[in-house]
């Protein structure tokens, strides 16, 4: 794997983070392929496939708030020459209507496949850090 491929998947996975943070459907579906699969809280844990699960959040409107995302140790394996892996931890620091500070901790894992020559987020793996 390249610097750049690796730079590209680092920049992408943020800018994927940024639009679930502020609401920002158009992107999402963007970056997203339409048939993404995925294991998270919201979902009970059950596999949930295709983007419409995702936009009931996306209309609540994002978070309230100010709020930063820091990925720690993120971690990129290249699957072949078109999928690649990105695993990491996500602090996601926000503030409420009060101005009161907190932080979460998720483990992310989370797949993208390049089709046509763009890179789409196909699958991904959330979980609540203790």
């Amino acid at each position: 794997m390249t610097e750049n491929t690796k730079r590209e998947l680092l920049e992408l996975t943020r800018r994927l983070l940024d639009a679930i943070g502020c609401g920002d459907w158009e992107t999402y579906q963007q970056l997203c392929a339409a048939d993404l699969t995925c294991f998270e809280p919201e979902s009970r844990n059950q596999l949930v496939e295709g983007l419409e699960f995702h936009r009931f959040y996306f209309e609540l409107g994002g978070h309230l708030g100010k709020h930063v995302n820091t990925l720690c140790t993120p971690r990129v394996r290249m699957l072949g020459e078109d999928a690649a892996l990105i695993a990491y931890v996500r602090l996601v620091q926000v503030t409420d209507a009060a101005g009161v500070p907190s932080t979460s901790r998720f483990e992310e894992t989370r797949i993208w496949e390049r089709k046509d020559g763009e890179w789409l987020h196909v699958h991904f793996h959330r979980a609540v850090g203790t």
